[in-house]
């Protein structure tokens, strides 16, 4: 069973919360540092490994600065992932831009960066060259089209707006290869949030065996090996998280029983985790303002689904605790809610939690990723501020809380107060 921590004591925690106030997001350099250290050494067999950390999940440059000094690339799917990327130093095929219905500024911007281009439709390929743009670095997106491959947060790759058909691939390549382009890499992405080794391994052995039986059809020789991300966050206390080692040794077997044989032994292999690299080393750290009993007993904090949308939208489970009382009996039944308009607007439902008084410290964990990033304006609401627990114990503020003036900034009424 999983065991819930802070990255700090919880007088230490306090006297952030003084200094700051609540709500904030809370991220532990430390913890991701050293997290992303394992991942890395699980593949260090390898002679070309490379992580491209998934922009999306968390999109705070000041992180992004972080994983780059561990050797980690971006993988950006849009134009100011591309910027945010460029901005830490990221430069040529340490970034991946993966994108799909991708605007052609988008391209040219990802072909001016010296990027990998990974190209998610074949007929992409006829709007590039008509527009004069030839990728020094090109990959391409497949989708096997099989079920049983895959997830359940993915779904039935047939299902999937993502890739292309295995012909489509090949046409890709030839077109790739006529183009005189050299550097040619496959990419598939096929599971989500995944902690079970077997569905990850069958993600590298069909991308193994992809690439040998190009080979011998079009001569590739893949530059990159794109396995995706995918790993989970064991966000529930009955969850185990995923052995990096174990993958890794999964991993390697195939390769020596695949790829070496095939004679693709040299080529780049890539993940692009973004969740589980970021996602259990950030809180959400919120207030408990208000009780409700009605035909529920209810908890109102001081921030909403704008800070973290997952529970609403995907019913998703993050571990709650309260601070100082994480020890404590377990005696009380509550949905611990936020204040927008919308009866999903739920962090906890039916959560078994000790005893809350008005003023108690909430603590939700696992927010590191897909919490801030998925942040919205809907109801008017702001999104709270970020913090960064330094690897020397200080605190620095990496985002400051969004004001009415950020929420009206883009408005051209002239009539609009700024306070009441």
């Amino acid at each position: 069973m999983r065991r819930y921590s802070l990255p700090c004591s919880e007088t230490r925690l306090r006297e952030i919360i003084s200094a700051y106030g609540t709500p904030f997001h809370l991220y532990d350099e430390r913890g991701m540092r050293e997290n992303v250290r394992q991942l890395q050494a699980a593949f260090s067999w390898h002679p070309d490994f490379k992580e491209y950390f998934a922009v999306k999940a968390n999109a705070n440059p000041h992180l992004l600065e972080i994983l780059a000094a561990e050797g980690c690339g971006a993988d950006c799917s849009s134009l100011p992932e591309l910027l945010l990327a460029d901005a830490v130093g990221l430069r040529g095929e340490e970034i991946l831009f993966s994108s799909n219905n991708t605007p052609l500024m988008e391209y040219e911007a990802a072909v001016a960066a010296g990027a990998i281009v990974n190209v998610d439709d074949v007929s992409h390929l006829e709007k590039l060259q008509a527009a004069g743009l030839r990728p020094e670095r090109i990959c391409f997106r497949y989708n096997p089209g099989k079920s049983g491959i895959g997830n359940a947060f993915i779904g039935d790759p047939r299902e999937a707006k993502y890739g292309m058909t295995r012909p489509q691939l090949t046409a890709a390549i030839r077109w790739a290869q006529a183009q005189g382009i050299e550097y040619i890499g496959l990419h598939t992405m096929v599971v989500s949030n995944e902690l079970a080794t077997e569905a990850l391994t069958a993600t590298a052995e069909m991308m193994f065996r992809l690439a040998a039986e190009l080979h011998e059809e079009t001569g590739l020789r893949p530059s990159l090996l794109d396995l995706g991300g995918g790993i989970g966050v064991a966000y529930r206390p009955t969850e185990t998280p995923l052995d990096y080692a174990a993958y890794g040794v999964a991993v390697r077997r195939l390769y020596e029983e695949i790829l070496r044989p095939a004679g693709l032994g040299d080529c780049r292999l890539a993940l692009e985790c973004g969740r589980v690299i970021t996602g259990s080393y950030g809180w959400l750290v919120m207030r408990a303002i208000h009780h409700k009993h009605t035909y529920k007993n209810y908890i109102g904090a001081d921030t909403c689904m704008a800070d973290l949308m997952r529970p609403g939208m995907y019913g998703a489970y993050h571990y709650m605790t309260v601070l100082g009382k994480e020890t404590a009996p377990k005696t009380q039944v509550y949905d611990i809610v936020g204040s927008l308009c919308e009866n999903n607007d739920k962090f906890a439902v039916d959560r078994e939690l000790p005893e809350i008084e008005d003023g108690d410290i909430l603590i939700v964990h696992d927010t590191g990723a897909h919490g801030y990033a998925m942040g919205f304006h809907y109801n008017g609401k702001l999104r709270s501020r970020e913090l960064l627990l330094q690897e020397d114990g200080t605190v620095r503020e990496i985002r400051r809380a969004e004001t009415i003036e950020d929420y009206f900034a883009t408005l051209t009424y002239p009539g609009l107060k700024r306070s009441m």
